[in-house]
């Protein structure tokens, strides 16, 4: 497939809305005409690429309405890669299509214009309660793999203190150790360090010892 197996159905797509079309206009892959003052530039990519987004980039200094088109793909990474590639268009004021080969059949994902992201409270609270509870800096930014979060230095404060005691109450590990969910982390055992002995009673397993 070429980038210009695209141009046909984008053309036609953009002709059922009144648009006289012509490629290769300048830089730009497709412009479209409507009126003196109303025109669209389409960027063609066979696939999402960060050199389609910076053409499209480029476009919206002759241009409000620019979209980028790439071919539709299939299976959930690509839907994945739409998804991502939709909020990217949004947040640089893109407009993003695709286009089904076997078909010509185009369909509009998002059209150009500004974004505003919308904030979600919770995931803030969430990053500053985590921000909060850690101890220290002990992850190098950028780190793939395992992390040390704050529930997990929780989980170790609670498994030293049963390393010591032998066995406790959930309440006596909270107030001995400063982790005010000690009684939930033990309960859920997400490491598997913990046993359950009696009601609200625990103490370190085989794998709690180890990992201690």
């Amino acid at each position: 497939m070429r980038e210009s197996d695209l141009y046909p159905p984008v053309k036609a797509f953009l002709q059922a809305q009144g648009y006289e079309v012509k490629g290769e206009i300048g830089p730009a892959d497709v412009v479209g005409v409507r009126d003196e003052d109303d025109m669209v530039v389409v960027e063609l990519k066979r696939g999402f690429s960060l050199a389609l987004f910076h053409q499209g980039i480029a476009r919206l200094s002759v241009c409000d309405c620019v979209y980028v088109a790439v071919a539709r793909g299939q299976g959930r990474p690509w839907m994945k890669a739409l998804r991502e590639n939709r909020t990217l268009a949004r947040r640089l004021g893109l407009g993003l299509m695709s286009v089904r080969m076997e078909t010509g059949a185009v369909e509009v994902h998002c059209d150009p214009g500004p974004y505003a992201p919308r904030k979600v409270a919770r995931r803030k609270r969430a990053m500053l309660g985590e921000f909060e509870r850690r101890e220290g800096d002990p992850n190098l930014g950028g780190i793939r793999g395992a992390r040390v979060t704050a529930y997990r230095q929780e989980a170790v404060l609670c498994a030293e203190f049963l390393a010591l005691a032998g066995e406790a109450r959930g309440a006596e590990v909270a107030r001995s150790t400063g982790v005010k969910r000690a009684t939930t982390i033990m309960r859920d055992n997400h490491y598997g360090w913990f046993e359950k002995i009696s009601v609200g009673v625990y103490r370190l397993s085989e794998g709690g010892r180890g990992a201690i």
